[in-house]
């Protein structure tokens, strides 16, 4: 059996990642190719184009490589037509990936679409143009069912796959002697993105903030968890720039490959809106989720899309669970206060983290990966 699959976004590839691992224990001999990073390239995918040119956030970022987009969804249809894969697995990134769905259909290869396009939040005509190309829908959060099944969509519920890739070496307190900060209090860490528009826009704010938090609480100390899209030198060059330098006491650690030990190691985690916000939730640690972009970028998001809430862990409990601070509201200040009246209120954090017990039950349980896998499986045979 021959699988394409296509991932354009850091969280995607790992995704796509452990897709891959599963199909390939699933059935040892698939021959797998497409779109995707490091993590698919290591699961074993024949990497057809390097997701990292393609990294952007919002739809006016996303402009700039439309040209290169164009170019790829191209190169992808020639592929298909000399390759004729069983099936398509489909992986997030929506704007291109509806294009290259829509191509796939037009050419009779079946199509799965998996971590869908957010019909939840951009309504039932983005639901209804998955249902028209898609064989099956994977969804991965519970609000995303009923949408696509109203549209028409043969479903599978498989559940978060976090469920199955978030784990740790050791506890709290045991993580912070091990890196070196079991003195502070608290520990704060920071998760500025994995995009380099991300990176840009929240980690100089947060480097600010950690300032103001240092100043409030002088016991503070920080670490950065370096997403594997980066090299910690990269993240202290853009640092520096802030007027912040090594020996300042707002100087975090910067530490790579261990999103989740740093993660599991805070008191309490300023992070960028996205795939982390939820990993910390399923960690358990209290959570500040931040996110700027481009003002026409926001601007354009609050007309098309109609939701209470960005962050992950709110969107699934249907109430606020942690603060979001967007735009303008992600200043230093704001985001210092945050992180401040957190460590200053236990029942705070508790409440919080009795909330995330609520929103893991949402996710469904343990094998998410596997049982897409079967799907793709599934689809791929009946040809």
């Amino acid at each position: 059996m021959k699988v394409m699959l296509a991932a354009g976004d850091p969280s995607g590839d790992v995704y796509g990642g452990a897709l891959a691992e599963a199909l390939r224990t699933l059935r040892p001999g698939v021959r797998l190719l497409g779109l995707g990073g490091p993590r698919m390239r290591e699961a074993g995918v024949r990497l057809l184009y390097d997701l990292s040119a393609l990294s952007t956030v919002g739809v006016v970022e996303a402009l700039r490589n439309l040209p290169l987009l164009k170019r790829l969804l191209g190169r992808l249809g020639d592929v298909m037509d000399s390759q004729r894969p069983d099936v398509l697995v489909l992986i997030d990134f929506p704007g291109f990936n509806l294009k290259l769905g829509e191509l796939a259909h037009s050419k009779g290869i079946p199509v799965v679409f998996y971590f869908s396009p957010s019909a939840w939040a951009w309504g039932k005509d983005r639901a209804r143009q998955v249902a028209r190309i898609a064989a099956r829908v994977c969804t991965v959060l519970p609000m995303e069912d009923e949408v696509y099944r109203e549209a028409g969509a043969n479903v599978t519920y498989v559940g978060h796959p976090l469920l199955d890739l978030v784990r740790v070496t050791g506890d709290g307190p045991s993580l912070r002697r091990e890196l070196g900060l079991e003195s502070a209090e608290p520990m704060v860490a920071l998760l500025p993105g994995s995009r380099s528009q991300e990176v840009r826009h929240l980690l100089p704010v947060m480097i600010r903030a950690a300032q103001e938090v240092h100043r409030a609480l002088p016991g503070a100390r920080f670490a950065v968890a370096v997403a594997h899209t980066f090299r910690s030198e990269e993240l202290e060059r853009i640092a520096r720039a802030t007027g912040v330098a090594e020996g300042d006491p707002a100087w975090p650690l910067w530490i790579e490959g261990r999103t989740y030990d740093v993660l599991a190691a805070a008191h309490v985690a300023v992070v960028a809106s996205g795939t982390a916000t939820l990993e910390g939730a399923l960690l358990g640690t209290p959570l500040v989720v931040v996110y700027k972009v481009a003002p026409s970028t926001y601007a354009l998001g609050k007309m098309l899309v109609k939701v209470p809430f960005l962050a992950l862990p709110n969107l699934i409990a249907g109430r606020k669970v942690v603060p979001e601070l967007l735009q303008s509201d992600a200043s230093p200040t704001r985001i210092a206060e945050e992180v401040v009246a957190l460590w200053k209120d236990p029942e705070a954090r508790q409440a919080m983290v009795e909330a995330y017990g609520e929103i893991r039950a949402r996710l469904g349980g343990p094998g998410a990966t596997m049982r897409a896998a079967q799907v793709v499986l599934e689809v791929g045979g009946s040809r």
